[in-house]
């Protein structure tokens, strides 16, 4: 990012004086010259939580003017080529987006990792996984399958899912595994995050979709099942999965355009790196403590001053 000498006059006379922090918008460091800077928000509060961190810092450090779009996955890959999003955030797998818009139309490129590992699998509440030690083999699912039962998945257990547009095999797996359930779709995170609270509370039966890093595992323990194991391509054919799902090393995507212009929000979102444990602490003061996004940025930012300092763009 250019500088003027009056601006950097003025930083030195800050530092001088003590300094101001990073996130602080007296700090000298949003020179203006930032621009436009749309970021697409997946529905999941992770997600959220690396969106209000990096707009924070892009607003008050680096002068953006930031628009964060609330957006499903390949909608918000979609907006590369229209100009309508500069960044997606928090980007798990999807070797098919990468392939139809990085490899194929051109209008993406991969930002560099998050830092974040992902994980997705099945998860049963503690009490269920304590009564019932076996439940979390898959080859013993069948067994329990009538305890799962609910009025929308009539006859067969119920496998509870999140929102239909995140990443999932579950209806595959259910199939080439030959289990006696259904995969119900609950609609959102919020909706996971309150069935595993409700069974856990009230010692009722059920399983389903979950991920981390998700801040509930700080309050609830919940129980991974064991699938088969995961192997390089056991899941090259959707219709074929029959395995557990694959670690996730989280990226960022962003628009070829963005790219190319490598101004000061695209340095800002390649520079981005965090921890599992940063992102909990700040989905948790979303989610939990019902902080605004942009508060509960403010406050991670102003905690981890050296962490944020490394993302901005080197003068």
């Amino acid at each position: 990012m250019r500088k003027t000498w009056v601006s950097v006059l003025a930083a030195l006379l800050l530092a001088g004086c003590g300094g101001a922090k990073i996130g602080d918008s007296s700090s000298g460091g949003g020179s203006g010259d930032c621009g436009q800077f749309n970021i697409a928000v997946n529905p999941w509060v992770g997600y959220e939580a690396n969106a209000a961190v990096l707009a924070y810092v892009a607003e008050k450090d680096l002068g953006c003017e930031v628009t964060k779009k609330d957006l499903k996955e390949e909608l918000a890959w979609q907006g590369f080529g229209a100009g309508s999003v500069d960044a997606v955030v928090e980007n798990w797998g999807h070797d098919d987006l990468k392939k139809k818009y990085i490899d194929g139309e051109k209008t993406a490129v991969s930002a560099g990792s998050t830092g974040v590992e992902g994980q997705i699998g099945w998860y049963v509440p503690p009490w269920l996984a304590k009564k019932y030690p076996d439940i979390t083999d898959w080859n013993n699912l069948n067994k329990y399958a009538d305890m799962f039962r609910t009025s929308e998945s009539g006859t067969q257990g119920q496998l509870l899912d999140g929102d239909p547009s995140f990443v999932t095999n579950d209806e595959a797996l259910v199939k080439n595994l030959n289990l006696k359930f259904k995969v119900v779709y609950g609609g959102s995170e919020t909706a996971l995050i309150q069935a595993f609270r409700q069974a856990e509370k009230n010692k009722t039966p059920v399983i389903g979709y979950f991920y981390s890093p998700q801040w509930l595992f700080a309050e609830i323990k919940l129980v991974k099942v064991d699938l088969p194991k995961y192997t390089a391509g056991c899941d090259a054919d959707p219709e074929k999965i029959a395995c557990d799902y694959p670690d996730y090393d989280l990226d960022k995507i962003v628009s070829k355009k963005f790219a190319d212009a490598n101004g000061p929000a695209y340095q800002l979102v390649k520079n981005f790196q965090w921890t599992n444990d940063d992102q909990n602490e700040v989905a948790k003061s979303i989610a939990e403590d019902k902080l605004s996004p942009d508060a509960a940025a403010k406050k991670w930012v102003d905690a981890h001053q050296d962490k944020v300092k490394a993302w901005l763009p080197k003068s």
